[in-house]
C-alpha cells in the first residue's frame, strides 16, 4: 500500500510520481516505482524530515526537487508546474556552498541579482533575512572558513535559500559538520524560521532525535531498490524549545522511530 495515496482533491505542493532511477540503462534501479506527495498546508506549511541508511536515495530525492536532476521514469512537479529554471528550488548542503569570494551581504541577495533586482533594493531585503538569521555585523566579511564559523557559514546558506523562495527550502544534512552546541542552535532557528515563513521544509539527516525534535512527518526510505516503507506523524505540538526533548512523548517517539529504522535495516539486509 502507497503511503501517499492519490486524492485528486489534496492540494500538493511537491508531487514526485512513479519515480524510478537507474545508471545502466534499466539493468540495476536505485529507485524504483516512487512517490512522495507533499500536501499544500497554508498558514502552516510543512517540515518534513526523510529517514533511510546510507545510499537509498534520500538526497537524490532533494535534487529532484532543486531540479539538479532528473529521474530515469516518473514526473517531478512544485505546485502542479514541471520543474524549470524559472521555479528552482534552492537547497542547503551539508558542505558550505557560499561564493567565498563575495561578502556574506552579496551571498543572501544573490538570487535577487539574477532576477534583475536594483543593488538597493536586494541588500535591503537582504539585510532583513541577515537579521533573521543572526548574521547582523557579519554582513561585509566575506563568506568563508575561518572568517566565519561553520554555523555562521550554514546561517548564510539559510538566508540565501530563504530570499530565494521561503515557501519551500531543501536541506540536506545541513548540521551534520556542526559541533553539538551549534547544531542545537540551528534548529532552534530552523523552527522559529518555520513558523514565520510557513514554509514547507524537506529535511534529510541521519540523527533521529533531531528528526522528531524538528519533524511534523518523518518517512523513512528503504535500501536499494529505494522507496518509502515507513511514515510516522510527529505527534507534538507545532511550537517546541528545548523543553520539549525532556517530555516523555518526545522520548517515546525517539524510540518508536529508532524501532522502525532497525525494522527497515533488517528488510533490507534479508
Amino acid at each position: 500500500m502507497s503511503l501517499f495515496p492519490d486524492n485528486p482533491s489534496q492540494n500538493n505542493i511537491i508531487e514526485l510520481k512513479g519515480i524510478s532511477q537507474s545508471y545502466d540503462g534499466g539493468k540495476n534501479w536505485i529507485i524504483q516505482d516512487l512517490d512522495f506527495l507533499i500536501e499544500d498546508i497554508p498558514q502552516q506549511g510543512q517540515f518534513v524530515v526523510i529517514l533511510g541508511m546510507s545510499g537509498c536515495g534520500k538526497s537524490t530525492i532533494l535534487r529532484y526537487i532543486a531540479g539538479l536532476q532528473n529521474p530515469t521514469k516518473g514526473t517531478v512537479k512544485i505546485k502542479g508546474k514541471t520543474v524549470d529554471e524559472s521555479q528552482r528550488v534552492s537547497m542547503v548542503f551539508q558542505q558550505y556552498s557560499s561564493l567565498p569570494w563575495m561578502t556574506v551581504l552579496d551571498n543572501v541577495g544573490l538570487a535577487l541579482r539574477y532576477q534583475g533586482v536594483r543593488k538597493a533594493e536586494r541588500d535591503a531585503r537582504a539585510m532583513e533575512i541577515i537579521h533573521l538569521v543572526g548574521l547582523d555585523g557579519h554582513q561585509n566579511k566575506y563568506a568563508q572558513y575561518p572568517t566565519l564559523s561553520g554555523g555562521q557559514l550554514q546561517r548564510v546558506a539559510i538566508a540565501r535559500s530563504l530570499l530565494a523562495n521561503p515557501e519551500i527550502l531543501l536541506m540536506d544534512e545541513p548540521f551534520g559538520a556542526l559541533d553539538i552546541r551549534t547544531r542545537l542552535q540551528m534548529q532552534d532557528l530552523l523552527t522559529s524560521i518555520w513558523h514565520k515563513f510557513q514554509s514547507t521544509i524537506i529535511f534529510v539527516t541521519h540523527d533521529i532525535a533531531e528528526a522528531v525534535y524538528l519533524a511534523d512527518d518523518i518517512y523513512i526510505m528503504k535500501a536499494q531498490p529505494s522507496n518509502f516503507v515507513e511514515h510516522i506523524d510527529v505527534d507534538l505540538p507545532l511550537v517546541r524549545d528545548r523543553m520539549t526533548k525532556r517530555n516523555s512523548q518526545y522520548t517515546e517517539l525517539v524510540h518508536l522511530v529508532e524501532d522502525k529504522m532497525m525494522s527497515v535495516a533488517e528488510m533490507s539486509s534479508s
